[in-house]
């Protein structure tokens, strides 16, 4: 029997009430599809770091490495300045153990309202590759005359050859991969942003001639803006930086029908990779028995999926779609007509039969 060690970080808010339906959900398939899932919790977030003020232990890298994967809750506490724990925690697994691809599907589910007029599941299933190590995020930048009326604050882009072909190639192979249109667009801003985005095209007209079967085109990042909203069916994958791919998968998860739904990957195709809910910690929410929990049973298909348990991916996807299809009134907190317990009783009870 295969076995798989997982490392759970429930985080803050309501990511503990939605790890334990994902968690729920993953018995459920792994019990069917016979292979074994070992979890080992860990508790970092805001209360850990309001109680001993780390974010991390110096251990806790190495520990996350010996594990096959890492399923995430949500990080973001009302009482902990924001940024230090997403820098302390979120930023620094990514960057450490090198999960320099962040994979986010986009793709609306039967039976969830998309606000896009004539918009149904058959327009928007597509699926953005976004660099995950570098660009602006790198945090590279200085103050000049700091608090002083002739402040100047830099802010540096940071893309390296090695890092933007990793990430386009990873792109062409999970394209050819998906095997739908085959088609994969370059996202950028080459008419301004002339220094990154001359490397990104120049990278990614040089892979793209080792992958004769993928059809390629480029979007300005603005114009992509435009298109998700007017033809979402254009896209299948979309390749982009940093930045950038953070501003459009926000408006990618409302087009399939809001955070509720929209799962991640942070990977590392040669490591340990992280997958997570798109969605924040929802502290309003915590402890009320209302969240929708299908956006962290959706990353924990993914993280199937990352493993190689793809039928049993392929059956929680399955078991979503009958909920939000049959059972589900909304999928905002709330409204579902369905407590955040009850939804992952559903899905795991559809993962034994569909």
């Amino acid at each position: 029997m295969e076995s798989y060690n997982i490392a759970l970080i429930p985080g803050d808010g309501t990511g503990p009430e939605v790890v334990r339906e994902a968690v729920k959900v993953l018995k459920a398939v792994s019990d069917r599809f016979q292979f074994k899932l070992d979890f080992t919790e860990y508790d970092f977030g805001g209360e850990r770091y309001l109680r001993t003020g780390e974010t991390l232990p110096d251990s806790a890298i190495d520990e996350l490495r010996q594990h096959d994967a890492i399923l995430l809750g949500a990080i973001g506490h009302p009482d902990v300045k924001p940024g230090v724990l997403e820098r302390g925690i979120l930023l620094r697994i990514r960057f450490e153990l090198d999960q320099y691809i962040n994979l986010r599907p986009v793709k609306l589910y039967p039976g969830v309202d998309c606000p896009l007029k004539d918009k149904g599941p058959e327009d928007i299933d597509f699926v953005v590759v976004r660099e995950n190590t570098e660009g602006l995020y790198v945090g590279g930048g200085a103050f000049l005359r700091r608090g002083t009326p002739q402040e100047v604050a830099i802010q540096e882009s940071i893309n390296t050859r090695f890092g933007v072909e990793r990430c386009i190639r990873f792109a062409f192979q999970y394209c050819r991969k998906r095997n739908k249109e085959k088609k994969l667009t370059l996202c950028g801003k080459t008419n301004v942003l002339t220094y990154a985005w001359d490397l990104w095209q120049r990278v990614f007209e040089e892979v793209a001639g080792e992958f004769p079967d993928i059809k390629t085109d480029y979007a300005h990042v603005d114009a992509i803006t435009m298109w998700f909203v007017k033809n979402p069916e254009w896209f299948d994958v979309i390749v982009t930086d940093n930045m950038f791919g953070d501003i459009i998968t926000d408006l990618g998860a409302m087009i399939q029908g809001g955070m509720g739904i929209a799962a991640g990957g942070n990977i590392n195709p040669e490591g340990v990779s992280m997958f997570e809910p798109i969605g924040g910690s929802a502290p309003k929410y915590t402890g009320k028995n209302m969240i929708n929990p299908l956006a962290a049973i959706c990353a924990a298909g993914m993280m199937l999926e990352h493993l190689g348990e793809i039928e049993a991916s392929q059956t929680i996807e399955r078991a979503v779609m009958e909920v939000t299809s049959k059972h589900l009134k909304s999928l905002a907190a709330g409204k579902m007509g369905y407590t955040t317990t009850e939804v992952g009783d559903l899905v795991a009870e559809y993962c034994t039969k569909v």
